[in-house]
């Protein structure tokens, strides 16, 4: 069992660790200059990134393929958030989808 002031200790080590990290962007963007190939590189690892995290939500649960309504409907979401519509129109359509799909009996 953990002791309490090994838990607040924890606590205030990884809020300071954060609180640096935070920090470091601003204070070392005027000490560090990137090249704009780097730049460019940083924006499309990023880009990578993000879109492995949407595919892997949408489409495993459990370790397991998480059926056609849930990609269904991030797809719904996707093509509207590209299409610059409203933010709430996304998401209801997107759950929407999802659960129309569901409703009906696609997994």
């Amino acid at each position: 069992m953990i002791s309490p002031l090994a838990l607040i200790g924890a606590v205030l080590i990884l809020a300071v660790g954060t609180f640096a990290f935070r920090i470091a962007g601003p204070v070392l963007r005027s000490r560090v200059e990137l090249s704009p190939r780097v730049e460019k590189l940083m924006m499309v690892g990023v880009a990578v990134l993000f879109s492995a995290l949407v595919a892997t939500s949408a489409l495993i649960d459990n370790q397991e393929f998480a059926g056609f309504a849930r990609p269904a409907g991030v797809l719904v979401g996707g093509v509207l958030a590209w299409r610059k519509a409203p933010f709430v129109v996304v998401v209801i359509a997107a759950a929407a989808t999802a659960a129309g799909l569901r409703l009906l009996g696609v997994p």
